[in-house]
């Protein structure tokens, strides 16, 4: 600008330099919002329960829940057998009176919040000769779909299929197919909740043909478009890490083309993948931490949730064997939430117990904190909990303690009542602060 030149109105200006910066980041931003929508409005089951295909049937989900309370009832007859079990393996402070009682409720109500049938590697047809496994897996699978027809689902369920590498790809596509069609035959619709799993991924490729089996089982079975979604097993060190060095699991989600819901850790085939001698194979190997973290990166912001594995030591047996089973699965389920993984998978009734004490111990000892951390963010006047003075929130952070009670009232842990008095905001007031509409201030 010249000395003798008059300077720029500082409205105009700033308007000539947004419409330059909004053409410059259209295709960014349309490409940001494509691709990270942000966390699901969905709610996320906080385990999913596998059970090989042959052990389920039309009242499966209700002789799990039987199994569990038996369990339950046997080795924590009240609160304080449950805090000598699990006190130091889940930390406090948590009221065991009230978890107790709510635990036991839940067992009762919803044993299972999600199952999956085990086509892959929990389905061994032992003693099936193997030239008759076909026609026993695919009579497997149309008594399955017969069964559960008809019959009270978890709000989550689905099956787990056999991989796409060439040795399975065959017989998953087969039983996928024969699944879904056999569904869609009663009128065109599927039940609700279902989730299908693809195990062992190794490449992008694998997760792109998954897509085009989707779209061609819609096309064939009537079904609306999208109606197809599926979770990703990450059980393969391929999966985490491509041959270039890059992280494949992001590659992974955005190839899926807006159906990949989940992101499923495989701790035993990925930890044996990678060398570790079976004894130390865990959910909390510095490998499946490396994986999971990963995985956690990955999937941010896309609207892909995230599952932690399973331990393989089950609650059978003696009074102190189950106890000790049952104290471990604890630990781990706390230590997989405390690190932003919300669900994890169980493999045997008895570990609904230890799922839902560690869960919801979780939630209610920071639930007091969380809502009065609220309160104090939004200027609130909790009925029956406190403000909290010590803390300076910003919006991202009072999302997350949101989402912290939006969890706990979806899978039981508190009720509408509790948080209202804690915080002074109703779950719809929750759900607002958890996920704003775009151009909203918080």
């Amino acid at each position: 600008m010249s000395r003798t030149q008059a300077p720029a109105d500082p409205v105009e200006l700033q308007q000539r330099l947004l419409i330059a910066a909004d053409l410059d980041l259209a295709v960014a931003d349309a490409r940001l919002a494509d691709r990270f929508p942000g966390a699901p409005a969905t709610r996320q089951p906080v385990h999913t329960l596998y059970l090989p295909a042959e052990r389920v049937h039309a009242g499966v989900v209700a002789l799990v829940g039987e199994a569990a309370l038996e369990a339950f009832d046997e080795h924590l007859p009240g609160p304080d057998a449950l805090r000598e079990v699990f006190d130091q393996a889940v930390p406090g402070p948590a009221d065991a009176r009230v978890i107790h009682t709510l635990v036991r409720a839940k067992l009762e109500r919803e044993p299972v919040e999600d199952l999956r049938i085990d086509f892959e590697d929990g389905f061994t047809q032992r003693g099936v000769p193997a030239g008759m496994r076909d026609r026993d897996e695919d009579d497997h699978v149309d008594r399955v779909v017969s069964e559960l027809s008809t019959a009270p689902l978890p709000p989550f369920w689905g099956l787990r299929f056999g991989s796409l590498e060439p040795a399975t790809r065959r017989r998953g596509i087969r039983t996928l197919t024969r699944f879904v069609t056999g569904l869609a035959a009663g009128g065109g619709s599927l039940p609700p909740g279902l989730r299908p799993t693809l195990p062992k991924v190794t490449s992008v490729d694998q997760v792109r043909a998954m897509v085009r089996l989707c779209r061609e089982l819609e096309t064939a079975c009537g079904l609306d478009e999208r109606t197809l979604r599926f979770e990703i097993q990450i059980e393969t060190p391929q999966s985490i890490c491509a041959p270039d060095g890059s992280a494949l699991v992001a590659r992974l989600v955005h190839a899926a083309d807006g159906r990949c819901i989940g992101l499923h850790y495989g701790t035993y085939d990925y930890s044996a993948a990678c060398g570790i001698a079976a004894e130390y194979q865990a959910m909390d190997h510095p490998v499946a931490d490396h994986a999971k973290a990963v995985m956690q990166v990955a999937a941010a912001g896309t609207g892909v949730t995230l599952s932690d594995g399973s331990t393989n030591r089950l609650p059978v047996g003696d009074r102190e064997d189950v106890r000790a089973a049952w104290r471990l699965h604890g630990r781990l389920v706390d230590r997989s939430l405390r690190r932003g993984y919300y669900q994890g998978w169980d493999l045997h009734p008895a570990q609904l117990v230890s799922r839902y004490v560690a869960t919801y111990a979780f939630y209610r000892r920071s639930l007091p904190t969380a809502c009065a951390r609220i309160a104090a963010y939004l200027g609130t006047t909790p009925s029956g909990g406190t403000v909290a003075t010590g803390y300076l929130d910003e919006p991202a952070t009072a999302r997350a303690l949101a989402d912290f009670c939006v969890r706990a009232l979806d899978c039981g842990a508190a009720t509408d009542r509790e948080v209202h008095e804690l915080a002074g905001v109703s779950r719809p007031e929750l759900e607002a602060l958890r996920r704003p509409r775009p151009g909203t201030a918080l």
